[in-house]
């Protein structure tokens, strides 16, 4: 968000530039990959279908689809899909340590709906709402994004007493969402029973935004 800001500074911080640019180069060259071997007929990646469309819409001065995009969005792809779920993974682990009580109660469940003769299926998700419980109770306390990305304002709005015009850039605070105790039965503390109804069925809860909010939010 300040990365403009901050590289006039000094630091170990600046390292990630260099990083950045390396991942840039490394996508750059996988593109030129792909667009050498390239059948419009058989795509094979995100990147392929990205090339398609940047050939359907050449003509069209104002299109979001070029080279840069194409590799700026394949760069988000990198961070969205991997630091996420190791960083989701370290804290998991780091809170199961802290509550064994949490971890046999998984395994119980564990035991009794897999087993010890096969491994998990998709379809298992529905009778393990502990474990369900769990992993959402980690990603809410863990708080990975504590700041969404910014939105804009599609019209003037109306907001506890204050106008918002039309245009103006807004940063949802997804931290507050994750601790409101209008929502959560113990919004300070790891606790499972946050995503569980008294009978333990897993609950949804509206007020889950771990990494987004908004029409295109991560569920």
């Amino acid at each position: 968000m300040y990365a403009n800001f901050l590289k006039y500074f000094p630091g170990p911080h600046t390292k990630i530039y260099h990083i950045l640019e390396d991942m840039r180069k490394f996508i750059e060259r996988r593109v030129k990959q792909n667009q050498a071997t390239l059948d419009v007929n058989s795509p094979r990646d995100f990147i392929d279908c990205f090339l398609i469309q940047m050939e359907k819409e050449k003509q069209n001065p104002s299109s979001e689809f070029n080279t840069k995009n194409l590799e700026l969005t394949t760069l988000n792809l990198f961070f969205a899909g991997t630091e996420t779920v190791s960083s989701t993974l370290r804290y998991g682990f780091l809170l199961l340590m802290r509550h064994p009580e949490v971890l046999g109660k998984m395994h119980e469940e564990i035991d009794r709906v897999i087993g010890q003769n096969r491994i998990p299926a998709i379809e298992d998700r529905s009778q393990m709402p502990y474990i369900d419980a769990v992993i959402h109770e980690i990603q809410r306390v863990s708080d990975l994004i504590p700041m969404d990305l910014p939105h804009l304002v599609t019209r003037d709005t109306q907001f506890r007493g204050y106008t918002i015009p039309q245009g103006t850039e807004i940063y949802p605070l997804l931290s507050t969402v994750l601790r409101d105790p209008s929502m959560f039965k113990t919004p300070e503390s790891f606790n499972p029973g946050n995503f569980l109804e008294e009978s333990g069925c897993f609950r949804k809860n509206d007020a889950f935004v771990p990494f987004s909010s908004g029409e295109l939010n991560n569920p």
